[in-house]
């Protein structure tokens, strides 16, 4: 039950952090959550590391560059789609991956998809249309950008499993090294594009100080549970458990905000967690036998 346990609490933790990324929209601009999720993240982590005199690791292994480039670029996407849409559609959005980890299996491992992995991908297609339906505007940059994040997030957590022998916190170390450099680079270049200065988005008061906080503590949280999580049991079955936070983020909405999810939003979430959820664990013992002969 451990790397269960870990997860449920690594997916309430992403869905709170969800909610802080959310509501720092209206006090300072998306990119400005994205460093303070990766920054913080960086201090906490680092420090933990070094109280537990972790060893940290810089160029190898190979499989930790894919997963942390992939990871830094879902960390942009998530923060964007975070600001643009409701914190539940979001996560539900960006909780795709599973899918994209099966269909992603035949470029990369050989593995051509079977017939019930495209009828998930289909059914997740045609949730993601119905959930459109509940906003004002067609399918927009929001909705884009988190299934972005869901594919990037595939290609990170293929390889997170691999680096199971390695300390959770010397991941999540070079994680959020890497992961703060991006975001600030590509802070730098719209600031040069726009034209408006480094500062003009940055957070100017004691609230939206305390609410990029929340992002990095929640973030920093739930990044080393699921790194626990996913290197002590099988990522099938643990995935299974992080799509908890969908629902955990639908509660703190409609207590925090009062939103409740209309038909159209609520149909379209089932589309895609159920034929997720449906695939992860029919594949379960398959991963499972995988992992074991990992070991």
């Amino acid at each position: 039950m451990r790397p269960y346990l870990l997860m449920l609490a690594g997916a309430m933790a992403f869905a709170v952090m969800g909610v802080f990324a959310h509501a720092a929209d209206g006090h300072c601009g998306w990119q400005w959550v994205a460093l303070a999720r990766s920054g913080l993240a960086l201090v906490i982590a680092t420090s933990l590391a070094s109280l537990q005199r972790t060893q940290l690791v810089l160029r190898r292994p190979g499989t930790l560059w894919i997963r942390i480039i992939a990871g830094s670029l879902g960390v942009l996407c998530n923060c964007y789609a975070l600001s643009h849409l409701p914190v539940s559609d979001a996560l539900t959005l960006t909780n795709m991956f599973p899918v994209w980890i099966a269909v992603l299996s035949w470029p990369l491992l050989g593995r051509f998809p079977e017939r019930d992995v495209w009828l998930s991908v289909g059914c997740s297609i045609c949730g993601v249309m119905v959930m459109q339906q509940s906003f004002p505007t067609a399918f927009g940059p929001g909705m884009l950008a988190a299934m972005t994040g869901s594919v990037t997030s595939a290609v990170a957590l293929m390889g997170l499993h691999r680096l199971k022998n390695l300390p959770a916190s010397a991941v999540v170390v070079h994680f959020s090294a890497v992961s703060t450099a991006i975001v600030a680079i590509g802070l730098i270049a719209d600031a040069a594009r726009s034209g408006h200065g480094l500062l003009a988005d940055a957070p100017g008061t004691l609230t939206a100080a305390g609410l990029l906080l929340g992002v990095g503590v929640s973030a920093t949280t739930g990044q080393l549970l699921l790194t626990r999580a996913f290197a002590s049991g099988a990522p099938a079955r643990v995935s299974v458990v992080g799509l908890s936070q969908v629902v955990f983020a639908m509660v703190l909405e409609m207590c925090l905000w009062g939103r409740r999810p209309g038909l159209w939003s609520l149909s379209g979430m089932l589309l895609v967690t159920l034929p997720t959820a449906w695939l992860m664990l029919r594949r379960a013992p398959e991963e499972s036998e995988s992992a074991s002969s990992d070991v």
